[in-house]
């Protein structure tokens, strides 16, 4: 899991109706050559399809769960209990202690991380599965242009750093979820190409010398640069969402059309193996998702994310390198 190629994961979201079997699910992972999976909650009938599949599993504790977990340590040594040490052969690789909690929140975090923490200790696995919490770019303050500027908004300075410092501590990474797709729709001066890994005349020249051809990469340094200025420069990013909708959107200005969708997932998978002009080398990633879900509220665009149809088609033409 740890080669040279780096870890291909792809978010597994169940908000639809007509989704396959996790058996069927699973299977469609390993023939895909995708090595990882995330899942946002303990379901009981995929983490049983994912038995002795050799998959790698972020799984998310449940934002709901988050306040119980950092008040009661009881209740995360319960928690590892049934979700983690009941399912010996499932390679869980991260737990997911809340996914872009609002600031009002941000104090939870820590605690249940620690309470998680301690009770994977005591049963002995610590080396294998890491804690961590999933945040979104908005942590960021508002003047990170050019990346090197990162820093992170000063309104929850007090709360992040403290993270990433556990982070630092337990080798763990933080999981940050990378839309370029939203950065593109809400900013119109963004170059499609800078933001889909087509290759063309634009590139970010940051003051530090680093030059940067895809919006994708720019973000993630955005993030090592406030991890470094945050006095955490050896925690490492793994990219827990990214990804980027085939339709849905009232007209094509959004870019949220099967090429661009195509285009930018494609760059991402080919960009596991080279990481960022800050940090070369393997980015683990995760596209966000591996099916188009029919249930999933919001913006109409939030049911074409996926790679694949429910019924197992794919909604475009992908490939992910075979090991």
């Amino acid at each position: 899991m740890s080669s040279s190629s780096g870890i291909h994961g792809v978010c597994n979201g169940l908000l639809g109706n007509n989704l396959p079997h996790p058996t069927e699910v699973v299977q469609m992972y390993k023939s895909n050559g995708i090595t990882a999976m995330r899942i946002y909650s303990p379901d009981t009938p995929t983490l049983t399809a994912l038995r002795g599949s050799g998959i790698a599993v972020i799984m998310d504790v449940g934002n709901g769960q988050v306040r119980n977990l950092a008040t009661n340590v009881n209740a995360a040594t319960d928690w590892v209990r049934t979700h983690i040490q009941a399912w010996p052969n499932v390679r869980f690789r991260y737990i997911a202690v809340g996914n872009e909690l609002p600031d009002s929140d941000f104090g939870l975090i820590l605690p249940a991380m620690e309470n998680v923490h301690k009770a994977i200790e005591a049963a002995g696995l610590a080396n294998d599965i890491k804690i961590s919490t999933a945040v979104m770019m908005s942590v960021l303050g508002d003047s990170t242009f050019p990346p090197s500027r990162g820093v992170f908004r000063t309104a929850i300075q007090h709360a992040i750093v403290p993270i990433a410092q556990f982070l630092a501590r337990t080798n763990s990474a933080l999981l940050v979820n990378v839309y370029p797709y939203f950065a593109y729709k809400y900013t119109p001066s963004i170059n499609l190409d800078y933001a889909t890994f087509r290759p063309g005349p634009t590139a970010v020249h940051d003051e530090n010398g680093l030059v940067y051809t895809n919006l994708f990469s720019a973000m993630v340094d955005t993030v090592y640069a406030a991890l470094e200025k945050s006095g955490n420069a050896n925690v490492r990013i793994v990219v827990s969402e990214t990804g980027w909708p085939s339709a849905g959107a009232a007209d094509t200005a959004s870019g949220a059309t099967m090429e661009n969708a195509r285009s930018f997932n494609q760059g991402v998978i080919d960009n596991v193996k080279v990481g960022t002009p800050k940090r070369p080398g393997p980015l683990e990633t995760y596209v966000f998702a591996m099916f188009n879900e029919n249930l999933k509220p919001g913006d109409p665009t939030e049911q074409h994310f996926g790679l694949f149809n429910p019924d197992k088609t794919p909604v475009y033409t992908i490939r992910f390198p075979k090991e």
